[in-house]
C-alpha cells in the first residue's frame, strides 16, 4: 500500500445516545471529542441508533393490530364476494 494516502485506522468508542451504552470498534472516523475507557483515551462518536436501541434488533418494535385490518378488509369486500365483474 502507498504511504500517506489512506486514513488512519484506529480504535474508536461509539456511544448510543438513547441507551448510553458504549462499545469500542476500529474505524477511520475523525472526532474532536474523546472519552477515557479503561484508562485509555479514544475518539468518541455519538450514534443516534445502534443495535442496542433499534426496535428491529431489540424486539420491541410496535406491532400493528392486524385483526382490525383483516376485519375491515372482510367487511369491505364481503358484499362483492362471489360476484364476477362483467366485461364491458
Amino acid at each position: 500500500m502507498k504511504e500517506g494516502i489512506h486514513p488512519e485506522y484506529r480504535e474508536v468508542v461509539f456511544l448510543d445516545q438513547q441507551t448510553g451504552n458504549t462499545f469500542v470498534s476500529r474505524s477511520t472516523l475523525n472526532s474532536r471529542e474523546t472519552i477515557d475507557v479503561d484508562g485509555k483515551t479514544y475518539p468518541l462518536f455519538k450514534c443516534e441508533v445502534t443495535s442496542e436501541s433499534h426496535p428491529f434488533y431489540t424486539g420491541a418494535q410496535t406491532r400493528i393490530v392486524e385483526t382490525g385490518r383483516v376485519e375491515k378488509f372482510r367487511a369491505r369486500f364481503a358484499r362483492t364476494a362471489g360476484t364476477v365483474k362483467k366485461a364491458s
